[in-house]
């Protein structure tokens, strides 16, 4: 099956930018190679397509403008790069599509517009008023004022979010490598470029290691997790060389450049989606053997098979579910606190007003509420 027919028409399109694409050696900015991938956008828009842009840079920016080699590990002096970074992306961005008669729009980020639900809401209904208006977005996490236990981490996850954001049909990660190789291309001269990954697993994983460039901070590994993360809600993730020579539609045409992550058929609802990888777990529930193959079947949680309660947590807060070794299986919405849930974990349902008083739910953790990892 060819690219064209694998990517089933796909005109929903997320694009992310990395620092290494955008920057030239000294951190500056690589103006020709930005200004043809926004043409190639503005074509694609031309040919009907819908596009969302994630672009890292601003740090890289930033650092290239004050004339500094090496990032910074201290949070305050990268946020500093990033807030003087920011405004020289965007004013050439705006520049560059204006030049196409394409208007823009800036969107910057953090985990909390994510992980709480109205604000998820708020941002996803900007997006489509936005892209319904023909309007690019272009997205970054807001660096300079959020602090790291808030952030994203990187923009391939960053952009992974997007797509689930927006219903994109296909995701594409330009960075400054061709793909994903079976061995470190740049140790091994046989190292074999990956043109299709049907399915992401550990062998996959593995073959993903190493940190990202001086100016950015995502690597292959980071981009691997994006892919599971796409594939999930149905989008198929592409990862290229953004300094390919008209990248972006040769993948439009269907060319076999980069390697293609393919979408299953089955797929989250947006919801889920959200609930598995936007929410932020406010504590833990372990349970049992039996009830970690009924929610993997499909079922709900019941109180029944908890063996322990973690953290503090209110009814309707998200929390990790887990084996008993441990191993995360799941996030869902509690239909008790924490207190609660200590008090009739291991009762049957016709046992819970008994020991709570009063019963909200027969279910710990309804199946409608559960996403699993």
């Amino acid at each position: 099956m060819g690219r064209k027919e694998l990517l089933g028409g796909a005109k929903r399109i997320v694009v992310k930018i990395g620092t290494s694409t955008l920057t030239n050696a000294d951190g500056s900015l690589n103006e020709r190679l930005i200004k043809s991938l926004v043409a190639q956008i503005c074509k694609l828009k031309d040919a009907g397509f819908c596009v969302a842009l994630v672009s890292s840079g601003a740090v890289g920016a930033g650092m290239g403008l004050l004339g500094i080699a090496q990032r910074p590990k201290i949070l305050s002096r990268k946020q500093a790069l990033a807030a003087v970074g920011q405004v020289a992306l965007m004013h050439l961005y705006e520049r560059l599509f204006w030049a196409h008669d394409r208007i823009i729009a800036q969107l910057l980020l953090s985990r909390g517009d994510f992980s709480d639900r109205a604000r998820y809401l708020s941002v996803r209904n900007v997006c489509a008023e936005l892209l319904s208006r023909g309007i690019v977005p272009i997205i970054n996490e807001n660096d300079p004022v959020v602090a790291d236990e808030l952030k994203v981490g990187d923009n391939d996850t960053l952009s992974a979010l997007v797509a689930g954001l927006i219903d994109a049909d296909l995701l594409v990660i330009l960075s400054d490598i061709d793909g994903l190789y079976d061995k470190n291309p740049s140790e091994h001269a046989d190292a074999k470029l990956l043109s299709f990954i049907e399915k992401i697993d550990e062998h996959v994983v593995k073959m993903a290691g190493g940190e990202g460039s001086k100016f950015g901070t995502g690597g292959m590994a980071t981009k691997i997790a994006a892919a599971q993360m796409a594939n999930q809600i149905g989008t198929s993730l592409i990862i290229a060389n953004g300094r390919t020579n008209g990248i972006l539609l040769k993948i439009a045409a269907g060319n076999e450049v980069g390697t293609l992550f393919s979408a299953g058929a089955a797929r989250l609802s947006s919801r889920k989606y959200w609930l598995a990888y936007g929410a932020i777990s406010k504590g833990a529930v372990i349970i049992d053997a039996g009830a970690a193959e009924a929610i993997k079947s499909g079922k709900s949680l019941l109180a029944v098979g908890i063996a322990e309660v973690r953290g503090e947590f209110e009814r309707g807060e998200i929390v990790n579910v887990c084996a008993t070794d441990g191993k995360l299986l799941a996030h869902g919405i509690s239909n008790y606190s924490s207190c609660e849930l200590a008090r009739i974990a291991g009762a049957k349902s016709d046992e819970i007003e008994q020991a709570l008083g009063y019963k909200s739910d027969d279910d710990a953790i309804h199946a409608d509420n559960i996403a699993l990892q």
